[in-house]
């Protein structure tokens, strides 16, 4: 149950038709794992931890550099030189008492990905690359949780829902045949320092509604917002059941080989 406390903290979200005293109690018994405190989640950790999330976990093994107060508005001068999962940890319980935060401060991989997924309902990528993406991707479809996307290049973002409900799946989306390799990150062709506050924005949304059991969840399409012209479109995606049937088959060998490590 809610405290008094609570109810008043969360009073004008409790307001909406969509949430109320029920939709704000399931988001207090909610639990989201956040993969990445950098510029997503930074933005994802803030809002999700003012929303009431009631257990919210961070992987992260990075230290805050100077080079990342541009657009990971979590940290500041004094956090330079510490771990982010701990620092952002510590930043979103002192935002809200009420909620339950653990930090990861581990690489994500093979070894580790079942054991800490296993105690989370929904997880958030919000990762620089494509090898964490299919990790992530694939130990949610073998543990049948969702994962919220969302993707940043210079002035251009990327946000859906992958695995929610039967939909598609990130590899549906992006074959990793289909992948260059050697895409560039942030670190190299730069990202303005507002557009991961964007796309992290609607990522926290999406977990929202996911828990919340709205039924406009961005699953089986992505979501593209360009800041530069404010345009902003959609490309439909479907599971795909040929890439699906490949993946399935290996399902076995990829559970033995995290265990294996």
């Amino acid at each position: 149950m809610l405290s008094k406390e609570e109810i008043k903290r969360y009073c004008k979200q409790i307001l909406l038709p969509h949430v109320g005293i029920k939709g704000q109690q399931k988001l207090s018994e909610a639990s989201v794992l956040v993969i990445g405190s950098g510029g997503l989640g930074c933005p994802v950790l803030q809002y999700l931890s003012a929303a009431g999330v009631g257990s919210i976990g961070i992987v992260d093994f990075d230290i805050v550099d100077e080079t990342n107060l541009q657009r990971q508005v979590l940290y500041s001068n004094n956090d330079v030189g510490n771990l982010k999962a701990e620092v952002a940890a510590s930043k979103i319980s002192e935002l809200n008492p009420f909620i339950s935060v653990i930090a990861f401060t581990e690489k994500f991989n093979t070894s580790n990905a079942e054991a800490i997924l296993s105690k989370f309902d929904i997880v958030v990528d919000c990762t620089d690359n494509f090898e964490s993406r299919y990790l992530i991707n694939d130990i949610c479809v073998i543990m049948n949780k969702p994962f919220v996307y969302g993707g940043i290049y210079k002035f251009e973002g990327q946000v859906s829902v992958f695995n929610y409900n039967n939909s598609a799946t990130y590899r549906c989306a992006f074959p990793e045949s289909e992948t260059s390799q050697n895409s560039a990150d942030c670190n190299i062709v730069g990202v303005i320092g507002t557009l991961p506050g964007i796309i992290g924005t609607y990522q926290a949304n999406e977990v929202i509604k996911i828990i919340l059991g709205i039924n406009s969840v961005c699953s089986n399409k992505i979501l593209l917002i360009n800041t530069l012209s404010l345009a902003m479109n959609e490309i439909k995606i479907s599971r795909n059941e040929n890439n699906w049937g490949s993946f399935a088959k290996s399902i076995e060998q990829f559970r033995d080989k995290i265990y294996s490590y």
